[in-house]
């Protein structure tokens, strides 16, 4: 179970950990030794872990009793937390029965109690137990919930299952080898996962415009439509991809740069310009994405060229890149610098012409 919260007068709490039968707080201040100060607990944390808690042994308690799964580990989640059952699985026809079962033990007030044994007292071998601490020292603590289950706990927890309020069985994760892990909210955790739900719920009706009950077809429609349109947008890149090339080539007097720019577009639309206009004589620079923010770039042409500047190009372009056989290509974070590269090529040829 996480650790309490809170102030110490007026200094914030920021983490309580265990030595021994200890509590060691750390703060964050320096505090006056033997000064006279008042707590005050984060009493909203305290009662979430006190119903989470109390949740997980009353889960498995009946998870127990109604199917034999043993409860391995558990884990008080910020969110959500989750059970670690001695099962490899669990059928939705047993997570409702148990979901049905809890939150009938809650609706029966059954109280909670605590109770404190002496290490050495043989009523400790009839308590549910993972065994204690090695460090542990002192008697040992016992929460009861009456008639359900006796389990050995240091934990915070309610005095009444009604203070659980509700249950809700998230459903199941598979767990380590033949293990199945149960997810769970409990109380006020339910309360808010609801409300949470029901402002998506809100934000999905007015974009979708429809109902509850038809957004996940709306949603399907969408999906849809977007992988049509995504094919098309591909399509038609290739085309023009196609199409500027063949226009260079017929230019009559080719230049040895070919230099492009274009928002839209990826690492294919580049290579299919390349593929068309030749690398063996020109040199490419291409680049896809914001001009004023990072994108895609490509170096191509002759393999010693491209060699040899390609490296000085991402750089330049304050990105990284990988290349072989006449092509470097990668990701640029200073696209605005374009320019700057261009004249590093235009160089590169007249020196070379």
């Amino acid at each position: 179970q996480p650790d309490d919260r809170g102030l110490i007068g007026d200094v914030p709490v920021l983490r309580v950990t265990r030595r021994g039968p200890e509590a060691v707080h750390f703060v964050q201040a320096p505090m006056e030794p033997g000064a006279d100060v008042l707590l005050s607990l984060d009493w909203d944390r305290r009662f979430d872990h006190m119903q989470q808690h109390s949740g997980q042994h009353l889960i498995t308690a009946i998870a127990e009793h109604m199917f034999g799964f043993k409860t391995t580990s558990w884990e008080l989640g910020r969110q959500r937390s989750v059970i670690e059952l001695d099962t490899p699985s669990m059928t939705t026809e047993q997570i409702e029965a148990l979901e049905r079962s809890v939150n009938e033990k809650i609706r029966e007030r059954v109280p909670v109690t605590v109770r404190e044994l002496a290490a050495d007292d043989p009523e400790i071998e009839t308590v549910r137990s993972r065994g204690l601490p090695d460090d542990h020292a002192g008697p040992v603590r016992v929460v009861d919930i009456e008639g359900v289950d006796s389990n050995m706990c240091c934990g915070t927890h309610v005095s009444n299952l009604s203070d659980l309020q509700v249950i809700k069985l998230l459903g199941t994760e598979k767990g380590k080898k033949n293990k199945t892990n149960l997810v769970f909210l409990a109380g006020n955790r339910v309360l808010k996962s609801i409300e949470q739900s029901h402002s998506t719920e809100k934000a999905l009706t007015s974009l979708l415009k429809n109902g509850p009950g038809e957004h996940v077809e709306a949603v399907k429609r969408l999906q849809s439509s977007v992988k049509l349109l995504q094919k098309n947008n591909l399509n038609l890149l290739r085309d023009i991809a196609v199409l500027i090339a063949r226009d260079f080539k017929s230019k009559p007097a080719r230049s040895q740069l070919f230099v492009l720019h274009r928002k839209e577009g990826d690492s294919e639309f580049m290579n299919i310009i390349a593929n068309e206009i030749g690398t063996e004589e020109t040199l490419l620079f291409l680049t896809v994405g914001d001009e004023k923010e990072a994108g895609l770039f490509l170096l191509a042409g002759p393999v010693e060229a491209v060699e040899n500047l390609g490296p000085r190009v991402a750089e330049l372009l304050g990105g990284k890149g990988a290349g072989k056989r006449g092509r470097f290509q990668g990701k640029a974070t200073k696209m605005s610098r374009r320019g700057e590269v261009q004249a590093l090529l235009q160089e590169f040829i007249s020196h070379r012409s």
